[in-house]
Order: C-alpha cells, then sequence, then structure tokens
C-alpha cells in the first residue's frame, strides 16, 4: 500500500504529512486553516465563515494572499506558506512594520480578522511597497471587520505607506 505524503514549509520551517483517513494522517478534504490550527497550533488564521467571504483566514501562499479556508491542504503541496505567527523576527522579536502600524494606530477592535487583514496586507506591500489608496482598497476587498474598524486600517496603512499616496 502507498501512502501518500504532501510536503509545505510554514513560516520557514518544513513539515511532513502522511495523507489518508487513519488517526494521524491528514484527511483528503482537510482545508489548510484546520491544518495550521489544529496540528500546527497556529492560530492566528481565524475559521469564520468557511466560505472564502471574510478573510479571516487569510495566509500568505507563495507570495499571494489566499483565503485557506477555501483550499484542501493536499493542494498545498511543495508550498511556502506565511501565518501571522511569521511576521515577527525570530533573530529580533521585533514585530513586522504592519503590525506595528497598526499597534500605533489602534487600528483593531475585538482583532478578529486583525491577522487576516494583515496578511493581505503584508502580500500587497511585498508586491508593491508604495500602493496606491485604489491598490489598497483592492488588497482587502476579500476582507470583512464587523468591527468597522477598517476606518483605522486605512490610518496604519497610510501611516505606514506615507500618507502622499492617497490621492492617487
Amino acid at each position: 500500500m502507498d501512502v501518500q505524503s504532501i510536503a509545505m514549509t510554514v513560516n520557514g520551517r518544513e513539515y511532513e504529512f502522511s495523507v489518508g483517513t487513519r488517526f494521524g494522517q491528514v484527511p483528503p478534504e482537510e482545508t489548510l486553516v484546520e491544518t495550521l490550527r489544529r496540528r500546527l497550533e497556529l492560530t492566528g488564521a481565524k475559521q469564520s465563515c468557511s466560505e472564502g467571504a471574510c478573510g479571516c483566514c487569510t495566509v500568505i501562499l507563495n507570495g499571494d494572499a489566499v483565503p485557506s479556508c477555501m483550499m484542501l491542504t493536499v493542494d498545498a503541496d511543495g508550498a511556502d506558506i506565511l501565518t501571522i505567527e511569521g511576521l515577527e523576527d525570530p533573530a529580533t522579536g521585533q514585530l513586522d512594520p504592519i503590525q506595528q502600524a497598526f499597534i500605533d494606530a489602534a487600528a483593531f477592535q475585538c482583532g478578529y480578522c486583525t491577522p487576516g487583514i494583515i496578511m493581505a496586507l503584508k502580500a500587497l506591500l511585498n508586491k508593491n511597497p508604495a500602493p496606491t489608496e485604489k491598490e489598497v482598497d483592492e488588497a482587502l476587498s476579500g476582507n470583512y471587520c464587523r468591527c468597522v474598524s477598517h476606518y483605522h486600517v486605512f490610518d496604519a496603512v497610510r501611516d505606514l505607506i506615507g500618507a502622499g499616496k492617497e490621492g492617487e
């Protein structure tokens, strides 16, 4: 009997999982957010809508922001995944500048959606360090905040990338 396995890198650390229905194996229908939260104990990606509509489970997969509730773990074979837990600099303990900007601007209320928003912004800023306000709006279009702290999120982003971009 062949045992299928998958491998992925999460926050710079390599993992390998056996796929199947036996105890300890990753079932073929398990989503990436379930694997991150339950198997790797990386709980920053929140499991909320399970439909890809809220963005609470957003992670960066091979450079792109993706809703991890809409992706099967088996489809992440060979992927490089970054979660909110991987943003802190391990050598210095320094937060990512986006995380610090959110703290400085109090860009959160309950905080449930915050990791997903930060990860969507991180993916954008990795590709475009000086986005326009329209590009920020587009990058965050898949993230939903029930507490309406989006106003403070945009303050944090403007502070991070510079106020000169807001009129573009």
